[in-house]
């Protein structure tokens, strides 16, 4: 990834399937914009909760300090002006509006980098995913490894039978497939 300094902003979005490290590389990144002593704020769904209520955590336990947020609006009105770079997690919880929080914050000159699910437990886009993915200046798509097979993974498995759309969870709700042994669901979803 080139990426140009200067005064412009930018979006960045790392996505993939769970257990890609797309968490992990979003720390990664926050971590260096902090050796180049950028000024961070980080910003999670209080949905998520699974490995810690404040902290954006990884599935190998790389964590972060954050702060959690109801709604993506909830973003704009914590985020710090002299703040460089902003990170969110779990992008795909948000409501459709974190589209355009994101433009606003990168159209005043901030580096945004937003980490989430591109497809949901039945393999469609999920979420403000898709749109974010079309405006942002980067993305990275990152794979998993199939837990079944060992092939590189791209879709999420859900092993139990909710049909909720949202469903947080990690190991032993989840797994990482690869197109061959992912499952399609054919039980009919609940708004």
């Amino acid at each position: 990834m080139q990426i140009i300094q200067n005064k412009a902003g930018w979006i960045e979005v790392i996505c993939g399937s769970m257990f890609s490290g797309k968490s992990e590389e979003l720390i990664k990144r926050v971590r260096r914009a902090e050796i180049a002593r950028q000024r961070i704020q980080l910003f999670k769904p209080k949905l998520d909760d699974r490995y810690d209520d404040k902290d954006i955590v990884s599935h190998n336990q790389q964590r972060l300090s954050s702060t959690p947020v109801e709604s993506s609006e909830e973003i704009m009105k914590l985020v710090d002006d002299k703040v460089q770079v902003i990170g969110i997690d779990e992008a795909q919880f948000f409501d459709d509006n974190i589209v355009e929080v994101c433009n606003k914050l990168a159209n005043r000159g901030k580096r945004v980098i937003v980490a989430g699910l591109d497809q949901d437990y039945r393999g469609e886009p999920f979420g403000p995913m898709p749109v974010l993915m079309a405006i942002a200046e980067y993305v990275t798509k990152q794979l998993a490894i199939c837990m079944r097979c060992g092939n590189p993974a791209n879709h999420t498995q859900r092993l139990t039978d909710c049909t909720d759309k949202i469903v947080v969870g990690a190991q032993g709700t989840y797994e990482a497939r690869c197109r061959l042994c992912y499952e399609i669901p054919l039980e009919k979803e609940k708004d």
